[in-house]
Parts: C-alpha cells; sequence; structure tokens
C-alpha cells in the first residue's frame, strides 16, 4: 500500500467496486479497501433490469450470463387476500435483453464486483478497517487503515469515496442522515431449502405477498441451490411492540400469509433470523470538499422494489463520473464532486413516492391500472428503474388524487 493515490473508496460492496472500477480504468491512482473478507453476507438479493447498463460499463454482463443465479424475468405481487396480479413481465415493456435480470447471492455478486474492480486497475485489499476519515478543516484529505497484519497506517488521497453502506462512516461524522419519517420500517428475514416455485421464466419471479391485516408484506426471492429468500417487512411500532423474540414474530406473521404458506409448506429453513430496521434514510449532503457518499452511506429507500442494488450501482458510477472530472481539471470541491446527486435524488424520489403509495392502505395499484390503463407502462419504468428521465414522474398526475394528502404533489 502506498502513502497516496488520487482516489482511496470505501467499502467494496456494489457501489464503491463500481466507482473504484470507473476511477481506476480512467488512468488514476486508486485504492479500494473493504472491511471483511469475501464472500462475505450482505442482504439485497433481487436485481431490477436497469442494473443492465452500469453492470455493461464495468464489463460484468458475461461473468452473471455464465452465473448459476436464477434468470428474473417479473415482478408479481399477491394480495393479502391471495389473489395474484398480472406478472409484471419486463420484456412486455422493453424487448431488449436489457429487460431480463438476475436474484443473486450477495457475497458471490460483491466479490465478483470487488474482483473485476482490482483487474481494471484498483489496488484492492479485503480485510481492511476504516479507524478514521483524516480531515484538513473541512477538506478529507485521506484515512487511518489497520490491515489484517494489525498495523495502522495513514494513507492519503485528493478524493475519499464513502461506500460503506449504511455504516457511512464519513455521513455519520458529519452527522448528515435524515431518517424517512414515513418508512420507518423493519424486516425479519431467513432462508429455505426447496420451496415452492413457479414454473418456466416465472421460476426467478420475485414475489411480494401482502399478510391479511395488510399491516406487512413478505418478500419471496429464489437464489441458486434451491434457496429462497423470505422476509417479512412491517412499521418497527408494529412488528415489536408487545411482540415477542424475531422468530416469534416471523412465525406470526407467515401465519397471517397463506399465500405464503403454500409456498413454504415442507421447506426446509437453512439459516437463522435475521432482523434490520429503520433502514429507509437520505443524507443531507452528498459530498464535501475531498469526499463523496454512495450507495446505502448516501441514501435507502426500502426492500420492496429491490432498488437498493440499482441506486448503489447507479450513485457508484454518476459519482465516479464526477470524480474523474474533477481530477482531470484539478476540481475535487463539493460542487464538482456531488453534482450528480440532484438528478439522482430525483428519481430516487420517484420510487420511494410508489413504495409510500403501497404501504398506504387506501390505495390499490390494480384498481388504479384499470382506470388508467395507459399509465402500466410508466408504473413499470418505476420498478425497473427507469426514473432518470423527464417524463418519468408522469404517472404520478394522475395517481397523486388516489393516495393520502401526505403523498401529493
Amino acid at each position: 500500500m502506498k502513502e497516496s493515490y488520487d482516489c482511496i473508496v470505501l467499502g467494496g460492496g456494489p457501489s464503491g467496486s463500481t466507482a473504484a472500477t470507473l476511477t481506476a480504468e480512467a488512468g488514476f491512482s486508486t485504492l479500494l479497501v473493504e472491511r471483511d473478507k469475501f464472500p462475505r453476507f450482505h442482504i439485497g438479493e433481487s436485481l431490477i433490469p436497469e442494473t443492465y447498463w452500469t453492470l455493461r460499463r464495468l464489463g460484468m454482463l458475461e461473468r452473471l450470463r455464465e452465473s448459476a443465479f436464477p434468470k428474473k424475468y417479473s415482478v408479481q405481487f399477491v394480495s393479502g387476500e391471495g389473489k395474484t396480479s398480472v406478472p409484471f413481465y419486463f420484456n412486455q415493456h422493453d424487448p431488449r435483453e436489457c429487460s431480463q435480470t438476475w436474484q443473486v447471492w450477495r457475497g458471490e455478486f460483491d466479490q465478483m464486483l470487488f474482483e473485476n474492480a482490482a483487474a481494471k486497475g484498483a489496488e484492492c485489499h479485503q480485510e481492511t478497517r476504516v479507524m478514521e476519515v483524516l480531515f484538513e478543516q473541512d477538506r478529507a484529505v485521506g484515512v487511518k487503515l489497520q490491515g489484517s497484519d494489525g498495523k495502522i497506517r495513514s494513507v492519503f488521497a485528493k478524493v475519499i469515496v464513502d461506500g460503506t453502506g449504511q455504516q457511512s462512516i464519513i455521513g455519520t461524522r458529519l452527522g448528515v442522515r435524515k431518517i424517512h419519517p414515513r418508512l420507518k420500517k423493519m424486516a425479519v428475514w431467513t432462508y429455505f431449502k426447496n420451496a415452492a416455485r413457479l414454473p418456466g421464466i416465472d421460476g426467478g419471479a420475485t414475489l411480494v405477498l401482502r399478510t391479511q391485516n395488510r399491516n406487512g408484506w413478505f418478500w419471496y426471492i429464489p437464489l441458486h441451490s434451491d434457496i429462497t429468500s423470505v422476509g417479512v417487512v412491517g412499521d418497527v411500532e408494529y412488528m415489536t411492540q408487545g411482540r415477542g423474540k424475531p422468530e416469534e414474530v416471523f412465525a406470526e406473521e407467515v401465519a397471517l400469509c397463506p399465500a405464503l404458506q403454500e409456498r413454504i409448506a415442507g421447506a426446509e429453513q437453512v439459516d437463522g433470523i435475521r432482523v434490520a430496521r429503520e433502514f429507509s434514510y437520505t443524507s443531507e449532503r452528498p459530498a464535501g470538499d475531498g469526499w463523496v457518499l454512495v450507495g446505502d452511506a448516501f441514501t435507502f429507500i426500502d426492500p420492496l422494489y429491490s432498488s437498493g442494488v440499482f441506486l448503489a450501482l447507479t450513485s457508484g458510477e454518476r459519482a465516479a463520473d464526477c470524480v474523474i472530472e474533477g481530477l482531470k481539471k484539478g476540481d475535487t470541491s463539493a460542487a464538482q464532486l456531488g453534482k450528480w446527486a440532484p438528478d439522482f435524488e430525483q428519481g430516487v424520489a420517484r420510487i420511494r413516492k410508489l413504495v409510500e403509495a403501497y404501504y398506504s392502505n387506501c390505495f390499490n395499484f390494480g384498481e388504479f391500472l384499470k382506470a388508467f390503463p395507459s399509465h402500466r407502462g410508466g408504473i413499470t419504468d418505476v420498478l425497473i428503474g427507469r426514473v432518470f428521465h423527464d417524463k418519468a414522474g408522469d404517472v404520478f398526475r394522475d395517481m397523486d388524487p388516489w393516495l393520502p394528502e401526505a403523498l401529493r404533489g
């Protein structure tokens, strides 16, 4: 490890590996450090179609085509009464290759991205802990790292990219995170072997299943090796107050979802219960002098539409382009490093609004599409991540009167 680099990227997840790959590929000395050893566990297995473009730019598509990851062609919704929606087939909206994506084991997927960054010229270190980000006044100038050998060293750079996920080392230090007030949710999940799958191309579909009392919903994501990720999401207060241990909460919610019971009948639970809470947030600032936040370190919406990896890849790519431009012209100011963020935040707001519409018990997607069938394409656009264009928000003009007043406009 050298004493200085053009760019140091913290965190080897999708956002960090993307930023490191592109910065190194542009010819700038880039250090990428990851706290854990790959493959390491991470939730968020379902990709959405618009990840295609960043993955293509990274040169990752062929590796994904050759992988054992199940192909994903659609998403399907199941009501609390057990009524299953017509699948949202992505290729009916856009017949190009980009409409097919994958359900991934994040440990394997993230390792592929990390190895790709190394292949493209980034210096990559696992089992390297960030002890501190070094500032001179308000400018980030380097990091203090502890390697797998236990030694602590200070390393300097013109730009620090923070892709440390929900830990958000810089964001936490500066206190810029804001929890979304209407999306204080909690997820409880596990994994099953030999759970039921639909036939044909529907075998890789993501299912979203409402509970009977409409206070929660389950994700159902088929992975390779006959493993299925199954998790329930609800308001933190509902999921915790007067309830037992997470294992008991999970069992109680399964009992409220007959459509899920049918699918996991006879399946074997192969992992313990895992929990995450209050995961919907954004940051007041995307960047400062010498630093920029990407991926979950910057923002996270909700598991509902599987947007997490997409937003991580996209923010990593867009931030990297600003870093590259800034390094070329000698400008690593907050304005330069964060100029990708306003357009990005508009797209995030569109996804978040569709998430909140689903959580609103007075809104029904099926009834809305019966009234406005022309908006099926617009809703599919949001579901696949096609949210960064001028007309992406058009669907909300007709949807707003169907929504609670707090969500309108």
